[in-house]
């Protein structure tokens, strides 16, 4: 009975045996075929990775590229109003100072201190009269 006990443990011991080995077969093989998967599908999902990409990078170009051009847009605007207002305050500038140079010379006038046009037409009339006196003195 001993002899049948044994037989039946080591019966039972070489059946898990058998299972373990199969198992871990199994398993190998699995491994194998994860393997064999991923060499081939790899490549693929790498292309797919790649194409992503690059689809992205249009697209961020695409908007860089219209928001350039939306400050280009509005930098030529902002110069245009510039260049208005510009003009305008040339404009203003030049009647704020014939304004005062009225008044100034009003200022001065009223003081007794001759204009610039007031010497020139002196100036020309003494011309004129040393013109007279040399034509004079040259009769006599």
């Amino acid at each position: 009975m001993a002899n049948v006990t044994l037989k039946k443990k080591t019966d039972v011991q070489l059946t898990k045996l058998n299972e373990v080995k199969s198992y871990a077969r199994k398993i190998w093989l699995a491994g194998l075929g994860a393997y064999a998967k991923v060499g081939q599908e790899g490549g693929e999902y790498f292309q797919e990775l790649i194409n992503s990409g690059q689809a992205v990078e249009s697209k961020g170009k695409k908007v860089v590229s219209e928001q350039l051009e939306a400050a280009n847009t509005q930098l030529d605007n902002v110069k245009g109003d510039v260049v208005s207002l510009k003009g305008r305050v040339e404009v203003q500038l030049d009647k704020v100072e014939r304004a005062f140079d009225a008044r100034v010379a009003s200022a001065l006038n009223r003081v007794g201190i001759a204009s610039k046009h007031d010497v020139e037409t002196l100036s020309a009339k003494l011309d004129e009269l040393t013109a007279l006196l040399e034509r004079v003195a040259r009769k006599h």
